[in-house]
């Protein structure tokens, strides 16, 4: 895996690692900001890169430009996440640019997303044998270029429904809030879900990361990592603080319990 050394949380007993979210930093100072925490005396493991379409979810952000753009400034592997209704025709693009961890949703199975409106979340109850052959043909595209394949699900997704693809997986993402902006407060059923996909990857006996995006902060953290998530996405409890570096550091040393100066 590509990522930085990392370090390992009592709580449990796993390797945690943190991934600033991009979404929230100011984009007129982008590159200060990255280089900022970048070099900081403790790093992120991950930057994380929401890529929203306006379809999927209601927002606009950004593009293979962009992720090309900031894999030029830092050697902080790029968590590239799409939340778009057409992952399969550019894949290619975000692979092209850099990515290193690239994630689509499993609510994106097929061409267009089911069930997308503006103002919720994408939502899907169920996967036909075509849908599963789809989204594991993107999972071996993703491996094949070089990077690790990720796979996320909204709140309302059963969890049950990425029990096919672990074996196919680096890493599945939990959303813990609706996708589309950040700020948002963490959902706290979020947490006997992580608990759920856990135990589904112990049972696989396969060896895939456990993400979390969404309300995380130096309060919320330590549950998180408690029920399995060992790499944990923080936008707005870093990018929205006055200082960046610290906010990072207290969200590492609140999973200690040491939390915060």
């Amino acid at each position: 895996m590509v990522t930085r050394p990392i370090q390992t949380s009592p709580i449990a007993a796993r390797p945690i690692q943190l991934a600033p979210s991009i979404l929230s930093a100011d984009f007129l100072n982008l590159e200060q900001a990255v280089r900022l925490l970048a070099g900081s005396p403790e790093p992120p493991e991950w930057f994380h890169l929401d890529v929203m379409d306006g379809h999927f979810v209601p927002n606009l952000t950004i593009g293979p430009p962009f992720v090309r753009a900031l894999k030029r400034i830092t050697e902080v592997p790029l968590d590239v996440h799409l939340m778009i209704d057409n992952p399969h025709e550019q894949l290619d693009w975000y692979l092209d640019a850099g990515a290193d961890l690239l994630t689509f949703h499993l609510e994106a199975a097929r061409p267009g997303a089911r069930g997308a409106h503006k103002g919720s979340s994408a939502t899907i109850k169920d996967l036909t044998p075509e849908e599963v052959a789809f989204v594991l043909a993107l999972l071996e595209r993703i491996r094949a270029a070089g990077a690790l394949a990720g796979l996320s699900i909204n709140p309302a997704t059963p969890v049950e429904l990425l029990r096919p693809f672990y074996q196919h997986l680096d890493v599945v993402l939990l959303m813990s809030v609706h996708p589309g902006f950040g700020g948002q407060s963490f959902i706290p059923e979020s947490l006997s879900r992580l608990n759920a996909i856990r135990a589904d990857i112990a049972a696989s006996e396969a060896s895939v990361l456990i993400e979390v995006d969404g309300g995380i902060d130096v309060n919320t953290v330590s549950p998180a990592v408690e029920a399995g998530a060992e790499l944990l996405v923080a936008g707005n409890a870093i990018y929205g603080q006055t200082d960046p570096v610290l906010a990072l550091q207290n969200i590492r040393r609140a999973v200690y319990n040491d939390c915060c100066g």
